[in-house]
């Protein structure tokens, strides 16, 4: 796969997305339920992050049992973890910032990738490693759409999915801007709610979240 193909790729999961829940799961066997009840309210690509000691194995399982959702993992720091999501069928990959050598893996690898910036710097080395579809994090705490906007003057190319500080009432004023292809949040799936097995009421504030998020 060309590195341009795979940044065609992950546009077009994230553009299919609106709403990508980045999810901390902490048991193992909430991660199947979980994932359905998401898939139920409309929401398909999933951010399983890797940072609990289970975040392997519930994705693995989510990949296994859920096929109707598109598993990516997020919390991606090196070339290791990279290695890891791609060993276990993930369709994307994301980390919250971006070192040299996990862009130099990232590129060397054929996982749909986008790496993490909050600054113009950043931007740049993430652009000249071949990735224009980044993460922007944390994304209200950098500057919020303001700080996005001034990134995407000297940046028009630039495709942006922000994530930090987003949830229900911002959520459409980010998705409102030119390069924002879909943003991250945990606001679908309250921790609360996954502890407490509460799935319908996941798969209903997914289906109000995307039927009023949805471009008309």
């Amino acid at each position: 796969m060309t590195a341009a193909t795979r940044q065609e790729q992950l546009a077009a999961i994230f553009k299919s997305a609106t709403v990508i829940p980045v999810l901390t799961i902490e048991r193992v066997e909430d991660a199947v339920p979980l994932a359905r009840a998401l898939v139920a309210g409309g929401v398909r690509v999933l951010e399983v992050t890797l940072r609990t000691p289970v975040a392997v194995e519930a994705a693995k399982a989510m990949i296994a049992e859920v096929p109707e959702a598109i598993v990516g993992i997020g919390t991606i720091l090196n070339g290791d973890d990279l290695a890891k999501a791609r060993a276990l069928g993930a369709k994307f990959g994301i980390s919250p910032g971006a070192t040299p050598e996990l862009l130099k893996a990232a590129a060397a690898s054929d996982l749909p990738f986008a790496p993490g910036i909050a600054t113009a710097s950043e931007l740049m080395q993430a652009l000249a490693a071949g990735f224009d579809l980044v993460k922007f994090f944390p994304a209200e705490q950098s500057g919020g759409i303001k700080a996005l906007r001034a990134l995407a003057g000297p940046f028009p190319n630039i495709l942006i999915c922000p994530t930090g500080g987003i949830g229900e009432a911002n959520a459409a004023s980010w998705l409102a801007e030119p390069n924002v292809v879909a943003v991250g949040g945990s606001w679908l799936c309250p921790a609360a709610d996954i502890r407490s097995g509460n799935w319908a009421g996941i798969t209903a504030m997914c289906a109000r979240a995307m039927k009023s998020l949805k471009p008309a």
